[in-house]
């Protein structure tokens, strides 16, 4: 019985949906496609039942694969398109468990040092401050040592600024944080506010971060547009440059 290309591509699918490194090789275009087929044939292989799978069915399929893990779709394209990318060094994060007496603090503290906050929030159990640096020692001796659940500093927050249509259209984060995923960069905490996702990342890692988003950013304003979304776009450019 022949196995047939579906199962082959299903095969494929699978393996390169678990590996971010292929996945960016063959999205960016620097996968040695036929090598790959070799890597992953004995997999294959044993997946489709210990059948003998042809090589060139193999590079077929990842050649197909190739159009799932392109750049996002229209519309989180031309959002992504729209976005701006900037970088604050130098930031700390403290966790402190959430009672009406941090709360207290934080408002205090906030109302203080507005300029040094980057973003403040809170889950049902804790509330989370991200703020320069220099406010670390005064944050930590805000809280009781028992109430303070994680301090980490040492980092740096990659701020995407992006169109107000980002609100409603889901997968956009999703979009950013691949993107580090696939370079195996860690993200230590992200907030999505209003317009603006933030990313924390180590300090030593925020090149390469940023280096990923503004290629994401880029590659999706190569994309072809529908003539009349550019014509939109451009006003929209243009009506917040003179703003």
């Amino acid at each position: 019985m022949l196995v047939n290309e579906k199962s082959i591509t299903n095969a494929v699918k699978e393996i390169v949906s678990n590996d971010l490194s292929f996945q960016d090789s063959l999205q960016r275009d620097y996968c040695n496609i036929s090598a790959l087929a070799r890597i992953v044939k004995p997999q294959i292989d044993q997946m489709l039942g210990g059948r003998n799978t042809s090589i060139e069915s193999i590079v077929t399929a990842l050649k197909r694969s190739r159009r799932d893990y392109d750049v996002p779709e229209r519309p989180i394209a031309s959002i992504l398109a729209g976005s701006t990318v900037s970088v604050k060094t130098d930031v700390a994060k403290v966790s402190a468990a959430k009672s009406k007496r941090t709360i207290e603090k934080v408002a205090k503290s906030l109302t203080q040092n507005v300029d040094n906050f980057i973003s403040v929030s809170e889950s049902i159990m804790s509330i989370t401050l991200v703020f320069d640096d220099v406010l670390l020692e005064d944050a930590k001796s805000m809280f009781a040592h028992d109430d303070i659940l994680e301090v980490e500093d040492d980092l740096a927050a990659i701020i995407v600024h992006s169109p107000e249509e980002i609100i409603k259209t889901p997968g956009c984060a999703i979009a950013f944080y691949n993107q580090l995923a696939r370079r195996h960069i860690n993200i230590e905490d992200t907030v999505s506010c209003y317009t603006d996702t933030i990313m924390l990342v180590r300090m030593d890692q925020v090149g390469k971060a940023f280096n990923a988003l503004t290629d994401l950013i880029s590659n999706s304003r190569k994309m072809p547009k529908k003539k009349h979304q550019s014509q939109q776009q451009q006003q929209y450019h243009h009506h917040h440059h003179h703003r």
